[in-house]
């Protein structure tokens, strides 16, 4: 496993196995890997002959008041489990590698993609994701880039950048790892106190109760969205910022439940704010199966 710190040595590790015809698999992270990380990282093992994982705590990600300085952080750790992972390149950046002083040019979805959900509340987030991750398909030039379902926003948000940029590669989603009691994986996990890590496990099983619902008949949106919302307030602690049921593509609200449907919450507990989705297959016909994740 290649570790490289410098935008010089990684252009030159993937220009060479371009060079030889090889395939680039990327997976960008902020690194305190976890087991959704790994999924991530075996799926690009089995897909492409080079292998490029990216940790850094990008900072335009973050706003003036959330956790970058908190955010956790391991890089010892990071790097032994991406050896038992066969890893071939690790990209680990300083913040001026990637941000020097005169930089000033930034990528940004523009209309309610990049304005609802999540970017109600953090309002410069996805300009900064869509940036470092821009930068990364530019310097790694990957086949194929490796992202979870957990960051449903952050997935369409991309989808759409490589669609209107014409990047050439495929964006390539996999499941939500979850904990053996349904609590989606996350770096953030580590915040929750004792009692808050055992409340926290409503989001999913509010999600899983929708699902159920739907699975019933249910099309209205708004009274699945009531369903969730009655589950998750019966935990005191937990603060609902927000629970969505929109179009998966486009994230566009929904009255009636048809096609692909994201289904998305994010709460916080404590200090800590933790989000999660499922998506739901829902037939226009009634009596038809539904499928979700």
């Amino acid at each position: 496993m290649q570790v490289v710190s410098t935008i010089k040595n990684l252009r030159e590790i993937t220009k060479k196995a371009r060079r030889a015809g090889q395939t680039i698999g990327l997976v960008p992270t902020m690194g305190f890997l976890h087991d959704g990380h790994i999924s991530l990282m075996r799926r690009a093992r089995q897909e492409n002959d080079v292998v490029v994982v990216s940790i850094f705590v990008n900072p335009t990600q973050f706003g003036p008041s959330e956790d970058l300085d908190a955010y956790p952080r391991n890089a010892v750790r990071d790097k032994a489990l991406m050896v038992e992972e066969a890893v071939d390149v690790v990209f680990m950046p300083n913040v001026e590698q990637l941000y020097p002083d005169e930089f000033t040019t930034f990528v940004e979805v523009e209309g309610p993609m990049a304005q609802v959900l999540c970017g109600q509340s953090r309002p410069t987030h996805f300009r900064g994701v869509t940036t470092i991750v821009a930068k990364l398909f530019h310097l790694v030039a990957p086949d194929r880039a490796y992202f979870g379902q957990k960051d449903a926003q952050q997935v369409a948000v991309i989808q759409q950048m490589v669609r209107d940029l014409d990047f050439d590669l495929q964006v390539v989603i996999c499941p939500t790892v979850r904990e053996t009691d349904g609590l989606a994986m996350s770096s953030r996990n580590t915040y929750l106190s004792p009692r808050q890590r055992a409340e926290a496990v409503v989001l999913s099983k509010s999600l899983f109760e929708a699902r159920e619902v739907i699975a019933g008949g249910e099309r209205r949106a708004g009274a699945v969205a009531q369903g969730i919302k009655v589950r998750i307030s019966e935990v005191p602690d937990a603060v609902i910022d927000y629970i969505a049921v929109v179009d998966a593509r486009t994230l566009a609200d929904l009255d009636t439940l048809t096609g692909e449907v994201l289904i998305a919450v994010a709460a916080r507990f404590g200090g800590t704010r933790l989000i999660d989705n499922i998506r739901v297959a829902v037939s226009i016909h009634e009596g038809c199966s539904i499928t979700g994740r």
